[in-house]
C-alpha cells in the first residue's frame, strides 16, 4: 500500500479549550463564568464534577508545552478565557489574566508551534450571564469589546484568531435543551442567542482586524451528517429540518444567503418565532457574512432522523453500528460528503478542521502506557477521509485533533477521555497515549503511513 501524502505546509494541530483545561478558577483575578455557575449546581454535570482544577494547565502549560514540541505539532488552538480578561465582561481589564496568554503564546512561538487563539469557548462571564447572557443583543457588543483587548494584546503574536466556537452549542444545547450552561429550555430565547452568537462572531472580526491589522480571522462551526432513517418522505423531510436546524441555520447566515427560508418557516410554524426574528437588525446579515479569511468546523458524527409528528419534532435513530464511548457512530465519510459540500455549494476559499476526535476510556496499563487502538483507527478513517477530500479539490489546509489532553468533558465531568495525553487528575502527571506517538510519526511524514 501507497503512503498518503498531504500538500507541503498542511497545518497538523490539536487543540483544547480554556475551562477544559486551565483550572485556577480564583486565581489572579479571574471572574466567574456561566460554568462554574452551572458545574456547581447539583445535577447540571455528572458527580457533581467542576472545572475548578481540570487538568491544572493554568499552572503548568510550560510542561504542556514541552509535550506539544515531542508531539511535533505545527499549531495548537487553544481558547481565551473572558472572565479571566474582562471579570465582568467588560470595562475594567485584568493584566495578570493577559498576561497569562502571553507567556503561553511565547512558550509555543519559542517551539516553533503556531498559535490558533478561540475568543469564545462557552465560558460567558456571569455578569454578563446576570444581564441577560446571548438572548440579549448588547452580549455581542461586550464580545466585540473583549475581542479588541485580546487582539491589541496579543496581536503581535498571533496572526490566526477563531472568534466563536459552535454557536449551535451557545444557542440551542445550552438555551433550548439545557444540557450545557446556563441550562435553558427556551425556544425564542435559543433563536436570538443563535442570532447574537454570529452577530458577536461580525462583530469580533472588525474589532480584532482593527486592533490587529493582518491577523487571519474564522469562526468555528459544528456540524454533523444528517442522513434520513429510510427514503420515504416524511425521513427525508425530517433529515431537512435536522441539517437546516444544526447546519445550515448557521451556515448559510456565515456564507451570505441569511437564515434559511424553510427553516424560519418550520419554526414559525411550531411558534417558536413569536416576535417575528425582531432580534435581527438591519446591516445583521452583512456583518454576519463578511468574508473570513479561513473557514473552520468541528465534526464528529452523523445523526440518522425519522419523522415526527411535524419536521421540528425529528427523532434520531441510533444505528446498530461501532460507536466511541461518547456513543457516537464511526462515521468517517459524513466528514467526507461535508468537506465536498462546503467545497462545492459554499465554495469556502481555505478549509480547516478545528476539532476531530474520539473518546475512549483505555486504561493506563502497568508499563506506563494507554493502549488506544480505536483512537488510531478512528483518526486514520477520518484523515483518509481528508485525503480523499483534498484529492477531490477540497481546499483544505489544516487538521486540529480534538484533543491534546484528557479534560473536562462539560456536563460529562471527567467521565470522557479524548485525550492524546492520558492526564491522572489524581495526581496531575501527563502520560502520551499510543495514540500521541502514532499522530508524532504521521506529522513527522505529512502523511499516513501505507494508506
Amino acid at each position: 500500500m501507497t503512503n498518503l501524502l498531504f500538500p507541503d505546509g498542511f497545518i497538523w494541530g490539536a487543540a483544547t479549550s480554556a475551562y477544559q483545561i486551565e483550572g485556577a478558577v480564583h486565581a489572579d483575578g479571574r471572574g466567574a463564568s456561566i460554568w462554574d455557575r452551572f458545574s456547581h449546581t447539583p445535577g447540571k454535570t455528572r458527580d457533581g464534577h467542576t472545572g475548578d482544577v481540570a487538568c491544572d494547565h493554568y499552572y503548568r502549560y510550560l510542561e504542556d508545552v514541552a509535550l506539544m514540541a515531542k508531539l511535533g505539532l505545527k499549531a495548537y488552538r487553544f481558547s481565551v478565557a473572558w472572565p479571566r480578561i474582562l471579570p465582568h465582561g467588560r470595562g475594567a481589564v485584568n493584566q495578570p489574566g493577559l498576561d497569562f496568554y502571553k507567556r503561553l503564546v511565547e512558550a509555543l512561538l519559542a517551539h516553533d508551534i503556531t498559535p490558533y487563539a478561540t475568543l469564545y469557548h462557552w465560558d460567558l462571564p456571569v455578569a454578563l450571564q446576570d444581564a441577560g447572557g446571548w438572548p440579549q443583543r448588547d452580549t455581542a457588543a461586550a464580545f466585540a469589546e473583549y475581542a479588541g483587548v485580546v487582539a491589541e494584546a496579543l496581536g503581535d503574536r498571533v496572526r490566526h484568531w477563531i472568534t466563536i466556537n459552535e454557536p449551535w452549542c451557545i444557542s440551542f444545547l445550552s438555551h433550548q435543551l439545557g444540557e450545557h450552561a446556563p441550562g435553558m429550555q427556551d425556544w425564542p430565547a435559543a433563536l436570538a442567542a443563535s442570532h447574537h452568537a454570529l452577530l458577536a462572531h461580525g462583530m469580533g472580526m472588525q474589532a480584532i482586524r482593527a486592533a490587529a491589522p493582518g491577523a487571519e480571522v474564522g469562526i468555528a462551526l459544528n456540524f454533523t451528517a444528517a442522513v434520513p432513517a429510510s427514503n420515504t418522505p416524511a425521513d427525508r423531510e425530517a433529515a431537512r429540518h435536522f441539517d437546516g436546524h444544526y447546519n445550515r441555520w448557521f451556515l448559510d447566515a456565515v456564507a451570505g444567503h441569511g437564515y434559511p427560508a424553510d427553516i424560519v418557516a418550520d419554526y414559525s410554524a411550531a411558534g417558536y418565532l413569536p416576535d417575528n426574528m425582531a432580534f435581527v437588525q438591519p446591516g445583521d446579515l452583512a456583518l454576519i457574512a463578511a468574508p473570513n479569511d479561513f473557514f473552520a468546523f468541528n465534526y464528529y458524527t452523523r445523526e440518522v432522523v425519522a419523522a415526527g409528528s411535524q419536521p421540528w419534532n425529528y427523532q434520531v435513530v441510533r444505528p446498530t453500528t461501532p460507536r466511541t464511548e461518547m456513543g457516537w457512530e464511526i462515521y468517517p465519510e459524513g466528514l467526507y460528503k461535508i468537506l465536498l459540500r462546503l467545497h462545492s455549494h459554499y465554495a469556502m476559499p481555505r478549509i480547516i478542521i478545528s476539532e476531530n476526535g474520539a473518546s475512549y476510556l483505555d486504561p493506563l496499563s502497568a508499563d506506563g502506557h494507554v493502549h488506544d487502538h480505536g483512537r488510531i483507527a478512528y483518526m486514520r478513517q477520518h484523515l483518509v477521509a481528508c485525503h480523499r477530500a483534498i484529492s477531490a479539490g477540497v481546499p483544505l489546509t489544516g487538521f486540529f485533533y480534538w484533543s491534546l489532553l484528557d479534560n473536562f468533558e462539560w456536563a460529562f465531568g471527567y467521565h470522557q477521555r479524548f485525550g492524546l495525553i492520558h492526564v491522572d487528575y489524581a495526581t496531575q502527571q501527563r502520560y502520551p497515549k499510543d495514540s500521541f506517538l502514532w499522530y508524532r510519526e504521521l506529522i513527522a511524514g505529512n502523511g499516513l503511513a501505507g494508506g
